[in-house]
């Protein structure tokens, strides 16, 4: 066979391999999304909130907004929160001079509209629906091991009408969907928190160290030598507002608490240390964040069972938000040292991670913005 010859085979032979492969790649691709989807993102260790949004092109990294007031030092933006009717967005400040902060920003230009002042490192945001009210936990890291407590913030005018002492590093702040409680977890002393809206006090704790859980009428008793921690990272009302599902991230477990009766009902076993919680809200399925094991877990609440364990792109992996059509779950995760993180998108259909990007340092708060239908 002449050499001119052979070449033209070989040729033909790369080009059917080549188209092969490509009707290979095609078959296993994932579809495209129904919708352009956006979400919002804190950095922590930047001081950037990043506007990430998902389409036919994958996860873009759309716009960074700046926060903070300190040029000399990080201001750690934690928390963030879209109010119901997506107009605004809600960031907290962690570090301050020397309280933190809650910021008020604008989504249709990302600028900033006006400032509260609240505790000492203030982490996790929950909004009544009706967007009047915020309910933010004042984790006070840095601090002596006391009792804290929750900025109750009137939205509109930005101003702290209350602040309600809980418990020790209060976190994961949410409430339900009829706007009645609110609700947070206790990471240094194991409670579950439950806060009358209307009357703006607490109404019931729960201890949730494992092994002894209990209503609590009073302060909890002190640990025994031996005790085991639940560690309670997060909090979230069912879909339906008849449970409450708390991550024991120093436990492994999922709680379902009775939101009536403030007893367990059920135990998930859960996996790497989980962290935050998202649901749908057909209540089918339940999403946590494993900070210590790179992946998130998806859960069929029906069976109370893990049905997917996913892969992240970095470790520390931390905030978790689906979509309101069930469809992803968007996933935050910190990194490690001066690598920069990133957030993910989860596919609740074939439970395989389909996008990626890369935004800034740690991270952390996640939030979804907003949908739009894909031009035709």
């Amino acid at each position: 066979m002449k050499f001119g010859e052979m070449m033209k085979r070989v040729g033909l032979m790369v080009a059917v391999l080549s188209l092969t492969v490509a009707a290979t790649a095609a078959l296993y691709r994932a579809p495209d999304p129904p919708a352009r989807y956006w979400v919002y993102v804190a950095n922590e260790s930047s001081d950037l909130v990043s506007l990430v949004s998902f389409g036919p092109e994958g996860a873009v990294l759309e716009r960074d907004i700046p926060v903070g007031i300190m040029p000399m030092d990080i201001d750690g933006a934690h928390g963030i929160r879209v109010e119901p009717g997506g107009k605004h967005f809600y960031v907290t400040i962690a570090h301050g001079t020397p309280f933190g902060s809650l910021w008020k920003f604008r989504t249709s230009d990302n600028e900033l509209a006006d400032t509260a002042t609240l505790g000492l490192f203030p982490a996790t945001v929950g909004i009544t629906p009706d967007g009047s009210l915020g309910f933010v936990v004042n984790f006070n890291l840095h601090g002596d091991p006391l009792p804290s407590s929750v900025s109750v913030v009137f939205l509109p005018m930005m101003a702290e009408v209350a602040r309600i002492q809980t418990c020790i590093k209060p976190h994961g702040s949410r409430i339900n969907h009829a706007g009645t409680r609110s609700y947070s977890g206790c990471v240094g002393d194991d409670q579950l928190v439950e806060i009358s809206v209307d009357k703006m006090e607490v109404s019931r704790r729960l201890l949730l160290r494992p092994g002894k859980e209990q209503l609590l009428t009073g302060e909890p008793p002190a640990p025994e030598p031996g005790d085991g921690r639940c560690g309670p990272t997060w909090t979230l009302p069912s879909y339906d507002d008849q449970y409450v599902y708390v991550a024991c991230n120093a436990h492994n477990e999922i709680l379902e608490i009775n939101a009536e009766t403030f007893e367990i009902e059920r135990r998930f076993k859960a996996f790497g240390k989980p962290y935050n919680l998202a649901g749908t809200n057909d209540g089918r399925l339940l999403v946590s964040s494993n900070k210590g094991a790179q992946s998130v877990s998806v859960f069929d609440i029906a069976k109370g069972e893990e049905v997917a364990r996913i892969a992240t792109t970095q470790p520390i992996t931390h905030g978790v938000v689906v979509t309101p059509d069930n469809r992803y779950a968007f996933v935050s995760n910190e990194a490690i040292g001066a690598v920069r993180g990133t957030v993910d998108v989860i596919d609740l259909q074939s439970f395989e991670r389909i996008a990626s990007v890369e935004v800034h340092h740690q991270p952390g708060g996640i939030d979804f913005w907003k949908m739009e239908p894909l031009p035709e």
